[in-house]
């Protein structure tokens, strides 16, 4: 991965928009199939991960999460998360995981996360803190997101801060999962959720006004309505950009209707020059060849001064979903690193 430093690089980091499921790396691909008595070269799986839309994207998430299939083979995925997070020096990370995928091939979320917990707080990792987004897929329906967010409010004490949706946002209408998103706030849950991405601005629209999101996942299609745009800057709403993302999926593209759409039409400099609050995040690294330290080279690449990044990767830390002093304390640390790397 060759990329141009940027003034974040030896800073510490938070970030927000995070699969786990999309942090597994061809070579821990192989290892995880191998455990279930599949042969896959890493060739393979570079193969797999190479898609020009969402669709595409799609397949290949629910091909490679079929090697997941016990506490132990997400033990191994927390723990090669945790050692790309550190090595980026991110302390803290909010993961989402896929519990709407566990729960339709019949496993046991509550084993399955005490192993995640356990290997993401274990001591190797104690510079690390984590917390976790249970996610529900938009396409398994009302009922399906409901029972995601069910677990989440069961499993808050172990770690769960929040509930969101992913997926196929074309599936069904935000309405329908409006029963599921009330309850996870009546319970004490942070609210997030994928909009514009794919859909159009009336998604984002819709996730903010009917399921109450706080932060808005991808959200580029925000770039296509400047009433909204200008709304935006005028609310506490937050859109988690995710840049090598958008352009691997088609997002980008399809937004823009420029099949030949580059990272340069992506809207991020936009959203900051309008006082969006926005946040970098990689969204499911492994499967774009990405990392965080490499999405804010890319953003630089877009002309953003070294205070825009600096605001960036400020953004992620006032917009997690942490405790007011913890958050306090976070941002303190930051701002003085920044102020020594300037």
């Amino acid at each position: 991965m060759t990329r141009t430093p940027t003034i974040v690089d030896s800073l510490p980091k938070a970030e927000t928009h995070l699969h786990l499921e999309g942090s597994i790396r061809p070579e821990t691909a192989v290892e995880l199939a191998a455990r279930h008595e599949v042969e896959i070269t890493p060739e393979a799986v570079a193969g797999r991960y190479a898609y020009s839309n969402f669709a595409g994207f799609n397949e290949a998430f629910k091909w490679v999460t079929s090697f997941l299939r016990d506490p132990d083979d997400y033990r191994l995925v927390m723990q090669r998360l945790a050692d790309e997070l550190i090595r980026q020096n991110v302390v803290y990370a909010e993961i989402t995981i896929s519990v709407g995928v566990m729960l339709r091939r019949m496993q046991n979320v509550e084993a399955n996360f005490q192993a995640i917990v356990e290997t993401a707080t274990s001591v190797p990792f104690r510079r690390l803190r984590t917390a976790f987004i249970f996610d529900a897929a938009r396409q398994f329906g009302a009922d399906a997101a409901m029972e995601v967010a069910r677990w989440a409010a069961k499993l808050q004490k172990s770690g769960v801060i929040a509930f969101g949706m992913g997926g196929d946002e074309l599936a069904f209408p935000a309405a329908n999962f409006r029963p599921a998103f009330d309850y996870a706030r009546s319970e004490g849950l942070r609210i997030v959720c994928h909009a514009g991405e794919i859909g159009g601005p009336e998604a984002v629209r819709d996730a903010i006004e009917i399921l109450g999101a706080e932060r808005i996942g991808h959200g580029i299609a925000v770039m296509r309505d400047s009433a909204l745009a200008e709304s935006f800057a005028n609310r506490k709403v937050v859109l988690e950009n995710c840049l090598t993302s958008n352009l691997c999926t088609g997002a980008l593209a399809r937004q823009t209707g420029k099949t030949d759409a580059t990272l340069a039409d992506h809207p991020l400099r936009k959203f900051l020059d309008r006082g969006l609050v926005v946040t970098l995040s990689t969204d499911d690294p492994a499967m774009f060849g990405t990392d965080l330290l490499t999405e804010y080279s890319k953003a630089a690449s877009l002309g953003l001064s070294k205070d825009q990044l600096l605001g960036l990767a400020e953004h992620s830390f006032s917009a997690a979903f942490l405790p007011p002093l913890d958050k306090r304390k976070y941002l303190d640390d930051f701002r003085a690193a920044s102020k020594s790397a300037h």
